[in-house]
C-alpha cells in the first residue's frame, strides 16, 4: 500500500506503509542510531514523535519482550529507508512491521531518510502528517499540521498510580522516582544497587514526597516542553529547597534548572542518537552518551555550576548544584554513565557528595 509523508514546509516523499495504516500528525524527529529501534519506540520521550531513523537498514534483528523502556510503544510514527521484514537474532521473537501494526504505530519505508534529515537538520524540527489516503488535498493537510500541538505531554506518559518495586538484592535505600516519563533501564539501574524504587506519578506534590520516608529523590526524563510543566516545576522547587539528596536527568534536569532559577529553549533539531560526545568539566574525561532530547538548559542557573558539556555544539549536558547533595545530567543514564548512580547512592548512604 502506498503511503504519504507530507511536511509542515511543503515537502513531500512517497513510500510503501509499514505497521498502521491510520492518519498521523507528529513532530518529525531524526535519529542517528542504527540499533535500539524497540527502545525508541517504547521510550515515552518520544510520546508524539514521528521518529526518522538515518541508519537505512531497520529492523534485522527484530523484537522481543525484554527491549522495552516501558510498558507500551509511545512513539507516533516510524519512518525508515528500508525495513527488514524477518529478523535474525537468537532473541528474536517477532518482526518490526508486526509490532508496528499491533501497537497502532504508522510507518512508511522507502523514503529517502538521508534527504529527509538533511531537511531536518537544516530547516529544524518540523511538524508532519503520515497518510495511506489516494487523495487528499495539500492545503487541508498543510493547515491540519500547523495546527497540531503536543499538549499535556508528561501527563499522557506518567503512570497512574503508585508503584513499589523492590532491590535487587540487599535493600540499602529507598529512592522515590518521580516519573515524568520514566525509561525501566534507569529503574533497573537504581534497583541493582540495592535500591527499593518507588514510582510516583508526575503530579505527586513535594510535601507526599518529603513525608515518605524516602532517602532521596530522582527526576526522570520523559517528553515535551519543559516550560510548559509549570505545576511539577512549583513542587521540584519545594524539593531543591529541602535536604533530601537530589538527582535528575533529561527533562528532571530541565525541571530542576528551571526550579532553580534557569531557563531552558528548543535545539533546532534536538539531539538524539548513542554517540553524542561530552565533557566532563572536573576531570577532563570524554564520554559517549545516549541523547534523545530536543530541549536545552541555556546556562548554568545562580547557585549550580557546568558539570558537563556537549562537544558537538557546546550545549549545558549537566549541572552540580550548591545546594548539597543535588546534581544533574541532560543525557541518558544507564550502564555507561553508571558512576552517577553509584554517586547517587552513596548521597543516600551519607557518603561522598
Amino acid at each position: 500500500m502506498k503511503a504519504t509523508l507530507i511536511l509542515e514546509n511543503g515537502s513531500i516523499f512517497e513510500g510503501q506503509s509499514i505497521g498502521a495504516t491510520d492518519d498521523r500528525i507528529c513532530e518529525l524527529v531524526f535519529n542517528t542510531s542504527m540499533t535500539g529501534y524497540q527502545e525508541l519506540l517504547t521510550d515515552p520521550t518520544c510520546a508524539g514523535q514521528g521518529i526518522v531513523m538515518s541508519y537505512p537498514l531497520i529492523g534485522n534483528y527484530g523484537v522481543n519482550e525484554e527491549d522495552v523502556e516501558s510498558g507500551r510503544p509511545w512513539a507516533s510514527a516510524f519512518i525508515v529507508r528500508s525495513l527488514s521484514y524477518r529478523g535474525s537474532n537468537f532473541r528474536c521473537q517477532g518482526s518490526l512491521d508486526d509490532y508496528l501494526r499491533d501497537n497502532h504505530i504508522t510507518g512508511i519505508q522507502g523514503v529517502d531518510t538521508r534527504a529527509l534529515t538533511k531537511i531536518l537538520r537544516n530547516q529544524g524540527t518540523m511538524k508532519g502528517m503520515l497518510t495511506c489516503a489516494e487523495n487528499f488535498s495539500i492545503p487541508d493537510v498543510l493547515e491540519a499540521i500547523r495546527a497540531w500541538k503536543l499538549d499535556s505531554a508528561v501527563e499522557t506518559v506518567t503512570r497512574k498510580e503508585t508503584e513499589v518495586l523492590p532491590a535487587e538484592g540487599e535493600q540499602v535505600c529507598r529512592v522515590a522516582v518521580l516519573d515524568l516519563g520514566a525509561r525501566n533501564t534507569m529503574v533497573d539501574c537504581l534497583r541493582r544497587r540495592g535500591c527499593e524504587v518507588t514510582l510516583l506519578p508526575a503530579a505527586t506534590t513535594a510535601e507526599t514526597v518529603l513525608s515518605g520516608g524516602y532517602d532521596g529523590v530522582v527526576l526522570s526524563e520523559g517528553p515535551g516542553d519543559p516550560a510548559e510543566n509549570k505545576a511539577a516545576v512549583a513542587e521540584v522547587r519545594k524539593l531543591y529547597e529541602s535536604t533530601l539528596p537530589l538527582f535528575a536527568c533529561g527533562l528532571g534536569h530541565q525541571l530542576l534548572a528551571l526550579a532553580a532559577g534557569g531557563e531552558t529553549e528548543k535545539l533546532p533539531y534536538g539531539h538524539r542518537g548513542v554517540n553524542h560526545p561530552v565533557r566532563e568539566t572536573a576531570t577532563g574525561k570524554l564520554f559517549i552518551t545516549g541523547q534523545n532530547h530536543g530541549y536545552v538548559v541555556k546556562a548554568a542557573p545562580a547557585g549550580a555550576s557546568l558539570s558537563y558539556t556537549n562537544l558537538n555544539d557546546g550545549t549545558v549536558e549537566g549541572l552540580e548544584y550548591q545546594r548539597p547533595n543535588c546534581f544533574s545530567v541532560q543525557f541518558t543514564v544507564d550502564r555507561g554513565t553508571g558512576k552517577l548512580f553509584d554517586r547517587f547512592v552513596d548521597m543516600m548512604k551519607g557518603g561522598a557528595q
